[in-house]
């Protein structure tokens, strides 16, 4: 099948997923520099889930500006996802070694912050392969992008010049993505025990990104 880019998740595609204990560490050192206690079970799963409302909610009950909170968040996510790499815990997968023989532009639309995005990028050396990154920054416009809204894989293909795209992901999310989107999607699961359940069904299903050369074909 013949595409003119292909867009790929980030987290649990590329790389391995950042660890919810260390991102939940990051979240108490936010509150902890801005002399707050906190956070709460209920404020770590809104923040997880990218839900800027509460998120201000809670920083409006605690008397802290929402910019400072989500500026201070933000520092404190990326430098734990850049220490969990420089501590080999986290690693790209091995068949990420695949998408360099692929022809068609390459691309990265992740609901993680664009700075961790681009700075992992650059540990694992991948960085030249992909012509444009899309992350979602903790704002409240960031944040809306966050998918299944179609917005940041339209700006990537409008980036790449693209009318016809394939995004690769892990989630359900990122296939009613694809589909909001108006383009193709394909689904890895490395666990073929562990299948997302979807609400739409994806173009393809894999378990490895070695399996995207003979898509494209």
């Amino acid at each position: 099948m013949h595409y003119d880019a292909v867009l790929f998740d980030f987290d649990g595609v590329v790389v391995e997923t950042p660890s919810s204990r260390h991102l939940s560490d990051a979240l108490g050192r936010t509150y902890e520099k801005l002399e707050r206690s906190g956070p709460t079970p209920g404020t770590f799963q809104a923040f997880l889930a990218g839900d800027f409302e509460s998120i201000a909610q809670r920083c409006r009950n605690l008397g802290i500006d929402t910019d400072v909170f989500c500026a201070q968040a933000a520092r404190e996510m990326v430098r734990a996802q850049r220490e969990e790499v420089e501590r080999g815990l986290r690693s790209a997968y091995d068949d990420v070694t695949a998408v360099r023989s692929l022809e068609p532009p390459l691309g990265i639309v992740s609901d993680n912050h664009p700075t961790a995005v681009s700075t992992l990028l650059d540990r694992f050396g991948l960085r030249s392969l992909f012509e444009t990154v899309y992350g979602c920054p903790l704002t409240s416009d960031g944040l809306a992008r966050r998918k299944p809204d179609p917005t940041n894989l339209e700006s990537a293909m409008d980036a790449l010049e693209a009318d016809d795209a394939l995004y690769v992901g892990d989630r359900a999310v990122d296939v009613r993505a694809a589909d909001n989107a108006g383009i193709d999607s394909a689904l890895i699961a490395r666990d073929e025990d562990d299948q997302p359940e979807t609400d739409v069904e994806p173009t393809y299903r894999f378990s490895s990104l070695s399996a995207l050369p003979s898509i494209l074909e």
